[in-house]
C-alpha cells in the first residue's frame, strides 16, 4: 500500500535527505586511489553518527556494511572491504542510506576516480541526465510510467542500457515502500504522482546490455557482460508544486536533462 506523507513527515525527510547529501558530498570528496572500500564505509559513517542521524544500510536484511560500494562493472550492492583497493581510472558507486527520527532517505552517486577513459565519462554524463529527467518527470500530473520513461529515453538515445531487474521504489517509514519505480515504462502508465509521495529515483545504467547476474556473496550485482555501470540516485517528494529533492545540497528538481550523446 502506497503511503502518502504529511508536510510535517516530509519536512523529518528532508532533514535526514541534508545529512544524506552532506554525507554524500563528504565521501565523494575522498575518494582516491590506494583507499580501500572499507575507508569509504568508515568514514560515511562516522560523518552520519556524528550528525546525530544512523546508517540505514547496516544491518538492513543483515547487509554488513553502512554504505554500499560498486566498482566498475558492479551495478549495485557491493561489500565494502578491506581487502578491495580502489584505483586509478576506476568508477566507483557509493549508494548510501540515513534514518532520522524514524523516516528513511537514499541517495547515490558514482565517482570518476582520476583520469577515467571517454566511454566512461559518457556514463557518468547520460545517468546523472537520465536521474535530472526522471526528477523533472515527477509532477503531480504524470504517472510513475512517466518516471521510467523519461529515463530511458535519455539512456537509450545515448546508446547505453538501463538495468531492468533493479528498480526504485516509495521510502519513508519503511526503507522500501510502494510504488516501484522502474527507469522503463510507458507515459501516463502505473500509479499516479499524488502529493505526499516521496520515492527514491535511481536510474542504473550498463554501456552494454541489461542482463544482470548476483556474485557469490548473494549481495553484489553486476553487469552479466562486464560491461561498466553507474547509478545515480536522490529521495523525492512529490508536491503540488512539482518534484522536491530531498536528498541535495542544491535545488535539481529544474535540471535540464540534456547531454551529449
Amino acid at each position: 500500500m502506497i503511503q502518502l506523507k504529511s508536510e510535517r513527515e516530509i519536512e523529518i525527510m528532508a532533514r535526514g535527505g541534508r545529512i544524506l547529501a552532506e554525507t554524500v558530498q563528504h565521501v565523494e570528496q575522498r575518494v582516491a586511489p590506494g583507499m580501500t572500500t572499507a575507508d569509504l564505509d568508515e568514514i560515511a559513517e562516522r560523518f552520519i553518527r556524528g550528525k546525530g542521524a544512523i546508517p540505514a544500510f547496516k544491518g538492513l536484511y543483515n547487509f554488513p556494511a553502512s554504505v554500499c560500494t560498486s566498482i566498475n562493472q558492479e551495478i549495485v550492492h557491493g561489500i565494502p572491504s578491506k581487502k578491495r583497493v580502489i584505483k586509478e581510472g576506476d568508477l566507483v558507486s557509493v549508494d548510501i542510506g540515513v534514518r532520522l527520527d524514524g523516516y528513511y532517505t537514499d541517495s547515490a552517486t558514482t565517482v570518476a576516480v582520476g583520469k577515467i577513459d571517454a566511454v566512461s565519462q559518457k556514463l557518468l554524463d547520460v545517468t546523472r541526465a537520465a536521474l535530472a529527467a526522471g526528477i523533472a518527470a515527477a509532477t503531480s500530473d504524470n504517472h510513475i510510467g512517466d518516471i521510467g520513461a523519461a529515463v530511458q529515453g535519455v539512456v537509450e538515445a545515448a546508446g547505453f542500457s538501463v538495468v531492468r531487474e533493479l528498480v526504485g521504489h516509495g521510502i519513508g517509514v519503511a526503507f522500501h515502500e510502494e510504488p516501484q519505480v522502474p527507469n522503463y515504462g510507458k507515459p501516463k502508465r502505473g500509479a499516479r504522482l499524488t502529493p505526499g509521495l516521496t520515492i527514491a529515483i535511481e536510474p542504473m545504467v550498463n554501456v552494454g546490455k541489461p542482463a544482470t547476474r548476483t556474485m557469490a556473496d548473494r549481495w553484489t550485482v553486476v553487469s552479466a557482460d562486464g560491461s561498466r555501470s553507474a547509478h545515480f540516485e536522490h529521495t523525492v517528494a512529490i508536491t503540488r508544486d512539482g518534484p522536491r529533492v530531498l536528498t541535495s545540497l542544491v535545488n535539481e528538481a529544474s535540471a535540464r536533462p540534456t547531454v551529449a550523446v
